[in-house]
């Protein structure tokens, strides 16, 4: 069998039309392409070579396919094999709970015991690890209260065992996506390299954690869509179909189980209206041609994803049916969906009145219901008066009396209904004292106004009153149980009721501070709606005539995953980073272990990988610089297409998958530039396959995997700065704390 790629020969200048790889099985190859000023002679889209044919006609790559396709088998076979091994070996151990397992094996019950509960993602890697400890004999039962907790016998390696498949396939993935791009199986073998031997993905891929899930289908998104690229001589054909709904497929997955999904969704979506714009300027094709591919397109692109990622949120509601965790997180109409919740199937009056005993909750994420108890302000924080809190849990102290602003006693039949523009004053029902502020700065919020209880059995003074407002309604509109979005405007100051999410110390019983905001826009942390509702004069509904459709729960939850995820706070001693430090492998993530006695993983990147895609970066752009400025001259580089099209297809990833970080302003962590070293590790790939091959990297490769291999299998005895560590001479940087 003749070898897959001639040899590489980056620094060879030849002249147009002059040809080095003679052979049949090499005229796939780009190598001196002669440069074309025909628009259709150059298939722009094309990212793996110098396609010269319509997208109808015949491809002259089906010789070149069958010259490495026995070769590739068996390498594929062979990256299968390392990966799975590498991925699943002692994939049971340590057998406690590690880093956010704490977090995703907890949810992966929650899904076993169909329990509602909140996470800033979307819910299809949940639903996976949930499932998969399901089917491997898990029962939910498992706590996950902290990492170092033990399993005991409980079933945990199903979880683990999942997203570790899932992570044994991204070698695989890389693999074919640079077998496509370049046509070499040297590229390809040194890109599945890379990610086979790096500690880091070994590491990331082992536990019960949502990156593995993530990347699979970012990587099966790149691939299906490398594929359906190759398609393009075979337009409408099952294999065209087949690849371009796979490309969908993923798409949805991806977004499924992260929102940073988006940026795979992104570079498919650029390479689509590049495409689409070569289809436009191919004369062979009619404006109905066109149109159908666009149309198909449109369907497998973007239809078929939102179809599908709907989807994903109708089962996760559907299956996640009880009362749980997560129900604080979302307003009282979604409440009343879930059972065991105390508004499933209850019935109250349906519009708020004079008289009536409620709670009021705010519509900020873990803003907590309205609440008061006997304990005073301590001295020095504003007046001396009955805090006002906002408390998270249903609980008697968070009961108000809605009464006028003067109370008329002899009223009798229907009381009236309290409507947008009245003034009320709210009392405290188990302590009698109104709900007042005044001009004294709030405890924690020094620009806002401190907010107590006064007075006592309805007696007080005129900052006890408040101002009815409803969201978006008009004077006269009235105040509807659970779905009224409401504002409260101190009548004295003008300032709106506000719960600013901030904890209280230890006097305040750490509950939530509420305060009287100056600054009146619109917020959550300002809106408030009735939750439980007594009026004996008043007729009772039942409750499920208020609960939301599937549309605005949906909308509902991206709400509250989009609050969330900007809230997003490091944990205590837990290490976050920024985005410059994650290509040079600055700084790494304690899976398990922080002492010499502790069973210690340690997430970092074999730092040969990881330095070696951080120089091919620089290169690259290098690179390419050289083969334009040649072009332009009229000659052509070996390789310049694959370098061109299939490495900015890599770079452009790359960039998509790291470069938003710098403009995130939540908390991030080292885990996050993974799906981005896919990207760089494919490219480099490519780049050293066409500079000095395949045995320098791959030594280089396997002797560091060697060296740092205990970070990712376990490590015990003494820290690497300590006196006797196994690990001191594998400190290269100060800043990893192995």
């Amino acid at each position: 069998m003749a070898k897959a790629e001639c040899t590489p020969k980056w620094n060879t200048l030849a002249l147009r039309n002059r040809k080095t790889c003679p052979t049949p099985e090499k005229s796939f190859q780009t190598t001196f392409t002669p440069v074309s000023k025909d628009k259709n002679s150059q298939t722009a889209g094309h990212l793996a070579g110098g396609d010269t044919q319509s997208s109808n006609g015949p491809s002259g790559q089906f010789l070149a396919r069958e010259s490495i396709e026995s070769p590739s088998k068996v390498l594929l076979m062979l990256v299968a094999g390392l990966s799975f091994s590498t991925r699943l070996y002692m994939i049971t151990e340590p057998p406690h709970v590690c880093w956010d397992e704490t977090h995703f094996g907890k949810m992966g019950s929650y899904y076993i015991n169909r329990t509602f509960f909140f996470d800033v993602h979307p819910p299809l890697g949940k639903m996976l690890i949930g499932l998969a400890g399901y089917m491997s004999g898990y029962d939910g039962t498992f706590p996950f209260i902290k990492p170092g907790d033990k399993y005991e016998n409980q079933n945990y390696w199903g979880m683990r065992g999942f997203c570790a498949t899932l992570g044994s396939f991204l070698p695989i993935f890389a693999y074919l996506i640079v077998l496509e791009l370049s046509n070499s199986c040297t590229a390809a073998i040194i890109a599945a390299t890379l990610l086979i031997f790096d500690t880091g993905c070994i590491t990331i891929s082992q536990y019960i954690l949502l990156d593995p899930i993530l990347m699979f289908f970012i990587m099966a998104a790149v691939l299906s869509m490398v594929k359906f690229n190759q398609q393009r001589y075979r337009s409408f054909s099952a294999s065209w179909w087949l690849w371009l709904v796979l490309t969908g497929i993923n798409l949805a997955g991806a977004l499924g189980v992260k929102f940073v999904g988006l940026f795979v969704i992104i570079l498919v979506g650029l390479n689509t209206i590049w495409d689409l714009w070569r289809l436009l300027g191919d004369m062979s094709l009619s404006l109905v041609d066109i149109a159908k591919h666009f149309l198909a397109r449109a369907f497998a692109l973007i239809l078929l994803p939102v179809i599908l990622y709907v989807t994903i949120f109708a089962v996760h509601f559907v299956v996640l049916n009880k009362s749980g965790p997560g129900d604080g997180f979302f307003s009282s109409a979604f409440q009343s969906r879930l059972i065991g919740n105390n508004l499933h199937n209850a019935s109250m009056p349906e519009y708020l009145a004079f008289g009536s005993t409620v709670t009021i909750k705010n519509l900020r994420i873990a803003g907590g219901y309205l609440h008061s108890h006997w304990h005073l302000y301590p001295e020095g924080v504003g007046a001396r008066q009955q805090q006002v809190t906002a408390y998270l849990h249903k609980d008697y102290n968070n009961l108000w009396v809605v009464h006028r602003q003067q109370d008329n006693n002899s009223q009798s039949g229907n009381p009236d209904l309290v409507r947008h523009g009245d003034i009320v004053r709210l009392e405290h029902k188990e302590t009698t004292r109104n709900l007042h502020s005044h001009l004294h700065e709030a405890p924690l919020t020094k620009k806002h106004f401190q907010v107590t209880g006064y007075g006592i059995n309805g007696t007080g003074d005129a900052n006890d009153l408040w101002q009815v407002e409803v969201c978006g309604g008009r004077k006269g509109d009235p105040v509807k149980v659970l779905r009224s979005k409401v504002r409260f405007l101190h009548r004295a100051t003008g300032c709106v009721l506000y719960s600013s999410g901030k904890t209280l110390p230890k006097w305040g019983w750490e509950q939530i501070e509420v305060t009287c905001s100056p600054y009146l826009k619109e917020t959550p942390s300002s809106q408030w709606n009735i939750e439980d509702h007594i009026n004996p004069k008043l007729p009772n509904i039942s409750l499920s005539v208020l609960k939301p459709n599937f549309l605005e729960i949906l909308l509902e939850s991206h709400i509250v995953m989009f609050r969330g995820n900007s809230g997003l706070k490091p944990k205590d001693n837990e290490m976050n980073s920024k985005p410059w430090h994650w290509p040079i492998n600055y700084q790494g993530l304690r899976f398990s272990g922080v002492n010499a006695t502790e069973y210690r993983v340690y997430l970092l990147g074999n730092p040969v990988v990881w330095w070696i895609n951080l120089a091919s970066l620089g290169l690259y752009l290098t690179m390419v610089a050289v083969a334009s400025i040649a072009t332009q001259r009229g000659f052509s580089l070996e390789h310049s297409l694959v370098l061109v099209r299939g490495g900015g297809l890599l770079m452009l990833g790359w960039l998509l998958h790291y470069a938003p970080f710098f403009t995130m302003g939540r908390i991030l962590y080292f885990h996050h530039y993974f799906p981005a070293m896919l990207f760089s590790s494919m490219l480099t790939g490519t780049k050293l396959y066409i500079l000095i091959g395949l045995q320098p990297s791959h030594l280089a490769l396997r002797k560091n995997f060697y060296l740092f291999h205990p970070l990712s299998y376990g490590m015990t005895g003494p820290l690497a700065h300590e006196p006797g560590s196994a690990m001191a001479d594998l400190k290269w940087m100060d800043s990893w704390e192995f």
